[in-house]
């Protein structure tokens, strides 16, 4: 390079590898493409998910291994990260969907994926038929010849119902249909749905994988690798790829994945208890609770609870915007997953898209407050909680 002009050589710079030492921290490859020396190589990795790496849209050294970390955790083959949580579960739907085609789905839905759902049945065709999520044989009776897969939620979001992830993956198995299931709620940490039989696992990897509330990301695990290959192509055209950074970000995120998860839950606990005891909470929707209608189903299948609950304050509606308003630790803000505990109103905000109807069906009441609690200390928190209810009552 030493007899090239100025111009070009700031153009083509040094290229370090280290030898005799590797880096503790997974490195951000924050490149568009990679070089090649052989033209075969080139072209064989544009054809196959595990081949070299090509351009940011197909893989990247960074989001591989944040793959492989979520795949190896959720008892998976292979993964594909996305841009968003959206991304992932789209991705997904769109690889696997044509017009004419079906789906059943569990009543009780994020309002995303129930917005899409909605879409693609009035853009495209796609009938969808809705089950309870903790009911096998509703959804062996709603099944067709063509049925392309079968879509459930481990812990639902807001109202966090569990699905009967064994019974429905046994329906699936029996008909031959695909089982997604969204495991954003549990985390691996609490589920893992392909042990029970699931074909696809997605996460939104903006809550408790990544944990820190500062990217938007998501992911797709598979059981089997002609699942996996069938999405990835997709997926490549699709451009839903997350950027080198996000996966980095995630990366650090998950390697305190169990820790941050015990401490959401018992968080989670201490709260869901004080307030169900409250005069101002009419009721509060958490499985750990025995009152709760998935308890039972819940203590068999988790081992724990998850971190996000939902309270119906007795006052209704305006009580619940008292109630938030007041809070002056928990924040009022969309997401959950993060150290900080977040409220939410899903009426107006998660499930805003989402129709009355829809609404009632999945239990979701106007007054409904969803509570994703943190890593706070849990009488801090609780004093918070203690105080905005008095404002609110």
């Amino acid at each position: 390079m030493t007899d090239l002009r100025p111009d070009t050589r700031v153009v083509h710079l040094p290229k370090v590898q280290p030898e005799g030492s590797a880096p503790i921290s997974t490195p951000i490859y924050q490149t568009s493409g990679f070089l090649f020396d052989d033209p075969a190589v080139f072209a064989d990795g544009m054809d196959r998910p595990d081949g070299a790496f090509v351009y940011g849209r197909y893989s990247n050294p960074t989001t591989r291994v944040f793959e492989e970390a979520v795949a190896g955790l959720e008892g998976g083959v292979a993964a594909v990260a996305a841009a968003t949580g959206m991304g992932a579960i789209n991705t997904v739907f769109l690889a696997l969907l044509s017009p004419g085609d079906h789906v059943v789905a569990q009543h009780s839905l994020y309002g995303g994926t129930g917005h899409m759902l909605e879409e693609l049945e009035a853009r495209f065709g796609i009938s969808v038929t809705y089950v309870p999520e903790d009911d096998p044989e509703a959804a062996r009776a709603a099944l067709r010849p063509e049925t392309k897969f079968l879509y459930l939620e481990t812990i639902a979001n807001p109202m966090t119902q569990v699905a009967d992830l064994p019974g429905m993956c046994a329906v699936g198995r029996e008909a031959g249909v695909p089982v997604i299931v969204d495991n954003t709620f549990a985390s691996p940490i609490v589920c893992r749905p392909i042990e029970h039989g699931a074909s696809i696992v997605v996460h939104s990897s903006t809550k408790y994988l990544s944990g820190h509330a500062d990217i938007v990301g998501g992911i797709s695990v598979f059981a089997d690798h002609e699942l996996h290959r069938k999405v990835w192509k997709f997926h490549c055209g699709l451009g839903a790829a997350p950027d080198p950074f996000a996966s980095w970000l995630s990366l650090r995120g998950l390697q305190t994945l169990p820790l941050r998860m015990a401490r959401h839950h018992e968080n989670a606990r201490i709260l869901a208890t004080r307030l169900a005891g409250h005069p101002a909470v009419a009721a509060v929707h958490w499985p750990g609770l025995s009152t709760h209608k998935s308890h039972a189903l819940a203590s068999k299948l988790l081992p724990d609870f998850g971190g996000v609950f939902s309270i119906d304050l007795a006052g209704g509606r305006e009580a619940g915007v008292r109630f938030m308003k007041s809070l002056k630790v928990a924040l009022l803000a969309p997401s959950l997953g993060g150290v900080e505990t977040l409220v939410l109103h899903p009426a107006s905000t998660s499930h805003r898209s989402v129709s009355d109807a829809a609404l009632a069906a999945a239990g979701i009441n106007p007054g409904t407050v969803r509570i994703a609690v943190g890593i706070e200390h849990p009488e801090d928190l609780w004093a918070d909680f203690a105080q905005a209810l008095d404002s609110a009552g």
